[in-house]
């Protein structure tokens, strides 16, 4: 048994935990929880949990549905908001096949897979994601305009205010858990809430990810209100993104700093980006995951509908941000299509990959984009090489299917269930009549 196990069934006598939530996603990113007894938690680290994974969304066929949870007992912690005794804690499950062998099904084995291919480039890949989000008044209810809870803009300090209340409990309870914030503020559209989190691994902060979502949820209901993560819940509001900064690092070294570079970006850098804007389409079925992602993509502003890098270009797919010239470890670039509905575990993977691919193959990375994208004619656009993101989901699907980069990252089963699902969903949406036609074509027709 290895010290970190150890601590764990110590730390479940010394407070008195009765409950003990064992977490991992579906391949949609929705979480799943099964609760186990303490006493039968020594047997977990031993053998796992077994479940049905043919209940589970994109995990197995019937024939095939014995499936393993086995707990993973770094990301052992007890949950603030079920505070009085007996106390609940969780972790984190690797998901296995009943002989031991990683389930191919797993999101965070997907991202493992990515992350050991850049470990035998002696790297890792950390990232810092800017996490937006809404508040509402009353149950989200479908069909129901949601209300926000305040009129408030961006950065704006309204003294009382249920988002300040609301921002400071949630973020008592993250460090409670032992994930760092960075800053939280009030966002730019009514209701909406930005909180950043701490640079981590891209395992550590997927699993974080996870955990904000739950923790969120639970500290708005708390008080009454009501958390989506929906990109884009209203027409003339923006949507909420999940801008997200990552670095390449060998050891304590930032490998996307170079001093006597123009910028301080170092050749690696400069082939990560390129990666990324080469594969960007492909992976955007992925990173914006929803029919509703692409009515963020489509609004213009900040959102990014286009393919390009910029220094310090808020419009632009990459940014490369200002940061202290003498200080190397803060050297990043930032993406800025993600929104906060992604499954952060197959995103992050799939991102790293197409970093990874420009890496390797040596991409050429494009001249910057320094205007703002969105003013710029589709003509200038096209003169300039920048070429559109997919503006809708089916879009998305049809760059996702031809590519070999997200197909192996993936692996098939993720790949092929992720396809399935996404077509269906968007089949789905075309059947739908929507508020835009009751409102324009009714009235006249």
């Amino acid at each position: 048994m290895d010290k970190q196990t150890e601590f764990v069934l110590r730390a479940i006598e010394e407070r008195d935990v009765r409950f003990v939530r064992l977490w991992f996603t579906d391949v949609l990113g929705f979480l799943k929880s099964v609760a186990i007894a303490p006493a039968e938690l020594e047997g977990a680290f031993d053998e796992g949990i077994g479940f049905d994974g043919s209940a589970i969304e994109g995990f197995a066929r019937v024939y095939e549905a014995d499936m393993v949870a086995q707990p993973d007992p770094a990301t052992f912690q007890v949950l603030p908001w079920r505070d009085q005794k007996p106390a609940t804690a969780r972790m984190f499950c690797d998901i296995q096949m009943p002989d031991g062998s990683p389930s191919y099904a797993d999101p965070r084995f997907v991202l493992k897979r990515a992350m050991n291919k850049a470990a035998d480039l002696g790297f890792t890949f950390y990232t810092h994601p800017e996490v937006e989000f809404f508040l509402f008044k009353d149950p989200l209810l479908p069909g129901v305009r949601p209300e926000p809870v305040d009129s408030s803009g961006y950065f704006d300090h309204t003294p009382q205010s249920v988002g300040s209340d609301f921002r400071r409990e949630a973020i008592t309870m993250l460090e409670q858990m032992g994930i760092s914030v960075e800053f939280s503020h009030h966002e730019g559209a009514p209701g909406q809430q930005e909180i950043d989190l701490r640079y981590a691994d891209a395992l550590s902060m997927a699993d974080n990810l996870m955990t904000f979502r739950v923790v969120v949820k639970e500290v708005a209901l708390s008080q009454g209100i009501h958390a989506s993560f929906m990109p884009k819940p209203f027409t003339e509001y923006p949507g909420s993104a999940m801008h997200t900064h990552m670095s390449l690092f060998e050891g304590d070294t930032n490998v996307f700093y170079d001093a006597s570079a123009e910028n301080h970006l170092s050749k690696t850098a400069r082939h990560f980006i390129a990666g990324i804007l080469q594969h960007a389409a492909e992976i955007s079925a992925v990173t914006n995951q929803w029919v509703n992602s692409y009515r963020r993509i489509a609004a213009g502003g900040e959102a990014p509908g286009h393919i390009c890098w910029g220094r310090n270009n808020r419009s632009a797919l990459v940014r490369v941000p200002m940061y202290k010239p003498n200080k190397g470890a803060s050297a990043r670039v930032e993406l800025r299509s993600l929104d906060s509905g992604c499954n952060p575990y197959l995103a992050f993977a799939l991102v790293l990959s197409a970093g990874l691919a420009g890496i390797n193959g040596e991409y050429e990375l494009p001249e910057g984009a320094e205007d703002d994208v969105w003013s710029l004619t589709e003509r200038e656009r096209r003169a300039l090489g920048i070429k559109p993101l997919p503006q809708n989901l089916d879009e998305a699907i049809r760059e996702m299917e031809g590519s070999e980069l997200v197909a192996e990252t993936l692996g098939d089963h993720v790949f092929d269930f992720f396809l399935r699902n996404k077509k269906a969903e968007f089949a789905d949406h075309l059947k739908q009549v929507t508020e835009f036609e009751l409102q324009r074509l009714l009235p006249v027709l």
